[in-house]
């Protein structure tokens, strides 16, 4: 036991001995790495030192050259602060030298600058710049001018405003690029007459001033206006009317606003397509039955020369054959088969007449409805807008205008072509009547005797 203790112990002491060596050996690296990185950074930090050192003088020297411009912006400063004050003191003699010797120049300036402003507005929106373009150029470089005009420039006032007298008093044709209203460009031969009105072939035109552009009016005026403009256009001599617009395309403006009677039309809305339907209806009926009933006394008339052979296609034939069916029986009894054979016939000759004459007592009614409606319509905007703008009711009101006055002008139509479809009818009736009565009093005539 005392054996194993002391090998325990050597082997212990044998391995603390080597532990301690290669520590040892550990250390002295770390030693020398320590004095070789204190080295090293000695001569980085030397290094570092020496680059401060050196961008410290570069810096000085930025400093004292921005020093030194500071210094010159300084004096120049004071020195264009000298000369400003100077030249506003010269600037202010200059101007008292000015006025002293422009005198009553200074007058005819202002009056040349509002004389050519009034002019430019006058003569930018002529339709003689429609012939002649570019005439404001002199006259707007005259009004926003800063000095004297010269001389040349009083001159080209002066033809403007010459220029614009002398071609108001003529009529003069001229080749023009118009812009059409779907935006494509067409050349048109172009009437100017005066400074009142340009025309084409196609009807009036007018000048745009702003994109400087010959173009059609939206909507051209009534039909017997238009055709004496398109007549007008088109003539090489003698005499022709034409109307023109005194007031420089206003009126025309108007006109070209008025409503034409198929837009007042469209107006009536529903009832007033109602109301057409009604009076097509009626008048498809009426037609139908001049027809008929014209073909019935041409037959009638036929048959009349022609009494002993009766025809099936005609009242009176068929009348006729009820004669012939009954020439045994006596009076009475032929006036009651003769009365039983025109009331067969009279359903037939007056179909349709009595619907004409409720087409005519509707219409006016329903013109009626669309002035109530409208009337409800108009109350109603006036409920939610007020009374401050008469346009919004306008459109209500004109339905209830327009479909009143459709109604009566369908009603008068269709009572006119009533009282002739039933006075036909009942000359057809009246002619039977006729036939029959004088059957029978041949009849009784003959068992008299």
């Amino acid at each position: 036991m005392k054996k194993l203790i002391n090998f325990v112990l050597l082997t212990a002491s044998i391995s603390v001995g080597f532990s301690t060596t290669a520590n040892a050996n550990q250390l002295d690296d770390l030693l020398k790495q320590v004095k070789a990185d204190r080295i090293s950074e000695a001569k980085i930090d030397k290094k570092r030192e020496a680059e401060f050192l050196s961008e410290r003088a570069d810096k000085q020297a930025l400093l004292n050259k921005a020093k030194k411009e500071l210094a010159n912006q300084r004096a120049r400063n004071e020195r264009l602060t000298k000369e400003y004050a100077a030249n506003e003191i010269t600037l202010a003699q200059k101007e008292v030298e000015l006025d002293n010797a422009k005198g009553t120049l200074g007058e005819m300036f202002g009056v040349s600058r509002a004389a050519a402003a009034d002019a430019y507005g006058q003569i930018a929106t002529s339709l003689v710049s429609a012939e002649y373009p570019g005439r404001g150029d002199a006259l707007d470089a005259i009004a926003n001018a800063k000095a004297i005009p010269e001389l040349e420039q009083l001159e080209e006032l002066w033809f403007a405003l010459q220029t614009e007298m002398t071609q108001s008093g003529e009529v003069s044709q001229f080749t023009s690029e118009v812009t059409n209203l779907d935006g494509s460009k067409s050349t048109e031969t172009v009437t100017r007459i005066g400074t009142f009105n340009l025309i084409s072939d196609n009807g009036y035109l007018t000048y745009n001033d702003e994109v400087g552009q010959v173009q059609p009016l939206a909507k051209q005026p009534a039909g017997y206006i238009s055709e004496t403009a398109s007549g007008f256009s088109g003539t090489t001599s003698g005499y022709k009317a034409v109307y023109i617009d005194p007031s420089r395309g206003a009126i025309l403006t108007l006109e070209t606003r008025k409503k034409t009677l198929e837009e007042f039309y469209h107006q009536g809305g529903t009832v007033g397509y109602a109301i057409t339907v009604l009076l097509i209806i009626g008048f498809l009926i009426a037609l139908e039955r001049l027809i008929v009933l014209s073909a019935v006394s041409a037959k009638m008339n036929a048959q009349q020369k022609n009494l002993e052979q009766p025809n099936e296609n005609n009242p009176l034939g068929r009348l006729l054959n009820v004669y012939q069916e009954n020439k045994g029986a006596d009076a009475e009894t032929l006036e009651l088969k003769l009365d039983e054979a025109i009331l067969r016939e009279t359903p037939r000759i007056e179909r349709g007449v009595n619907l004409i004459k409720m087409f005519a007592a509707i219409a006016p009614l329903m013109g009626l409805l669309g002035t109530v409606i409208g009337m409800i319509l108009t109350f109603q905007t006036i409920t939610l807008f007020g009374t401050g703008d008469p346009k919004l009711m306008a459109g209500n009101i004109s339905l209830a205008l327009v479909t009143t006055a459709l109604g009566l002008i369908a009603a008068l139509p269709l009572i006119l072509v009533h009282s002739i479809v039933a006075g036909k009818s009942k000359a057809v009736l009246h002619k039977l009547d006729e036939q029959s009565a004088g059957l029978i009093a041949a009849l009784a005539e003959k068992e008299s005797k």
